[in-house]
């Protein structure tokens, strides 16, 4: 598996990362020799970095996590956790919880370290405790040792860029999910050169788009304009007709850019790790692409509103 650095943070990613939100049951129920398959898988393949949050299955993705690396030596893979999204309403970015929930997430992993923590969706909460308060304490866990590089995570742009406007020089890296798809790209437009001038470590999720880049039937909870759905279904179409999976050419695309050191990408079935793991050795059809990127140009970076309105 390729690696590319985060940042200038001296941490190398594989190109496609393993997402552990499945693991949490968040889709669907799994069982836990699932769990322990997919994660095994994922590192046999070279997908070392692991990504979680205490938001995934409410704590079990990280339990899950901790039992399957048992045994495995901790300097052979990357682990980032969040902080901050406990539930779909629970939000709690205070100093006090950062400590704590640091604290927690070491115990459920079983580890002494995060290569990666990042604070969780922060476009749900008024912006100034990002950089007042929860910034200063994630530092002073970074320095403790107990964590290599930290960052967050959000959707809307505009987000992005207001706590950048007062942390830039603080954080190591952020993530973005569907911000760099086959629809929408507009991390690598909006953000890209401004992280990178301050060689900030770009980590994306969501190559797949919440299953809007894939043939299985779009989620009722997917946000996404009718107009982007259609034109994803038109695409699937082109790509069946053409004997490809449009999730292959999603995760080629999504794997592709340089200035994104990782896509997180995540199952508890171990035959679509597989799969992927396939489709990025394989070349990308080139003139397929260029049909599908013509077919959502009348919807490029159409996106949906995230968090706080005052954040979007």
């Amino acid at each position: 598996m390729q690696t590319r650095p985060l940042g200038k943070t001296g941490i190398d990613l594989p190109v496609l990362s393993f997402g552990a939100s499945s693991l949490g049951a968040e889709f669907r129920s799994i069982t836990f020799d699932e769990a322990m398959r997919s994660t095994r898988t994922a590192l046999d393949l070279g997908m070392n970095f692991i990504d979680t949050s205490p938001y995934y299955g409410r704590g079990m993705s990280e339990i899950m996590l901790g039992l399957g690396l048992r045994e495995v030596p901790r300097d052979s893979y990357l682990l980032g956790t969040k902080l901050g999204r406990y539930s779909d309403q629970h939000f709690d970015f205070s100093a006090k919880r950062v400590e704590e929930s640091v604290h927690v997430s070491l115990q459920r992993l079983k580890t002494d370290h995060l290569d990666v923590l990042l604070l969780h969706d922060v476009e749900f909460v008024p912006l100034p405790q990002i950089w007042e308060e929860t910034l200063p304490a994630l530092l002073k866990v970074k320095e403790q040792g107990k964590v290599r590089a930290i960052g967050f995570s959000c959707y809307p742009l505009k987000t992005f860029h207001t706590v950048l406007d007062h942390a830039e020089d603080q954080i190591d890296c952020i993530l973005a999910y569907n911000r760099y798809t086959l629809q929408n790209t507009s991390l690598a437009t909006d953000l890209l050169p401004r992280l990178k001038a301050k060689e900030i470590g770009v980590i994306g999720a969501g190559p797949f788009s919440a299953r809007l880049l894939t043939n299985a039937e779009l989620p009722a909870w997917l946000k996404e304009p009718e107009e982007v759905k259609a034109a994803a279904r038109e695409a699937a179409r082109l790509c069946d007709s053409r004997g490809v999976d449009i999730a292959q050419l999603a995760l080629q695309f999504a794997c592709a850019h340089p200035d994104i050191a990782s896509m997180v990408a995540g199952s508890a079935n171990p035959d679509n790790i597989r799969k992927w793991a396939e489709w990025l050795a394989q070349p990308v059809d080139q003139a397929l692409l260029d049909e599908v990127l013509a077919l959502f140009e009348p919807v490029k970076d159409l996106g949906h509103l995230e968090g706080l309105p005052e954040n979007n």
